[in-house]
């Protein structure tokens, strides 16, 4: 269950996070595969700030009619991939063992569970949303 008010993606981000910080005791691998989540978060969301902002210098090339509209959607993108960041930065400071302490839900999320973030997350992503064409072409 993800509750109403904050991002989605970051909720799963941490149920995802917590359950591997949970698991390294048992699986070495799985710091790696933190530590890889993250920075791999950070990059995309760096990605898609500095799209939003190649589109907005493309729209005010091209056209001045859409301008207000995109400037808002651009902001509302800014402003939630600095929170994104903001919250893998914090992340990315605090000591793995003291990231149990952050959780948000008390329920743990089982080895199915985390299956299932980690496929909802890949799917998210812009090569699995254009997968299709890949192969069409």
């Amino acid at each position: 269950q993800v509750s109403g008010g904050e991002d989605e993606i970051q909720q799963l981000q941490k149920a995802l996070l917590d359950y591997l910080d949970e698991n390294t005791e048992t699986d070495a691998s799985l710091v790696f595969s933190r530590k890889f989540y993250i920075a791999q978060w950070f990059r995309d969301t760096t990605m898609e700030t500095e799209k939003a902002i190649k589109s907005q210098k493309d729209e005010d090339s091209s056209e001045g009619t859409h301008h207000a509209k995109d400037v808002e959607t651009t902001g509302q993108i800014m402003h939630r991939a600095e929170s994104r960041k903001k919250f893998l930065r914090s992340i990315i400071k605090t000591a793995p063992s003291q990231f149990s302490t952050l959780r948000m839900n008390s329920d743990t999320v089982d080895y199915e569970d985390a299956c299932l973030i980690v496929r909802y997350l890949a799917s998210m992503r812009p090569f699995a949303q254009s997968f299709d064409i890949y192969l069409t072409q």
